[in-house]
């Protein structure tokens, strides 16, 4: 997708934080931080929402997760906490159509969020 912002950060055509990368996922420091760790976790398939995953992503998803959990762990947050969000469609405040990760902590979070 060309005009998909996280796709033109994959293809390092806009520049980003990034923290991990491998030949399946990238990892990247938010821009508008909403905790003192805020990391968003993306595939480097351009997959738009969560309704758009195939029974053939199973790997791809699961490999997100063993990456936000690497994360996790190298930020300091595993053991204290965090919280991993991710948004479907406009009323659930998701703005890129490229399902990402949202990687929260080094704060106390509350329930519900707002």
């Amino acid at each position: 997708m060309s005009d998909c912002i996280f796709c033109k950060i994959i293809d390092k055509k806009i520049p980003a934080k990034i923290i991990y990368e491998d030949e399946h996922a990238l990892a990247f420091e938010d821009i508008n931080p909403q905790a003192p760790v805020h990391t968003l976790v993306i595939p480097k398939k351009h997959i738009s929402t969560l309704l758009d995953i195939k029974e053939d992503d199973s790997n791809l998803i699961y490999h997100l997760m063993k990456v936000v959990n690497k994360i996790a762990v190298d930020k300091g947050i595993a053991e204290r906490g965090f919280r991993v969000v991710t948004n479907c469609n406009p009323e659930s405040g998701q703005t890129v159509y490229h399902i990402h990760l949202h990687i929260l902590g080094g704060r106390q979070m509350h329930w519900p969020p707002g």
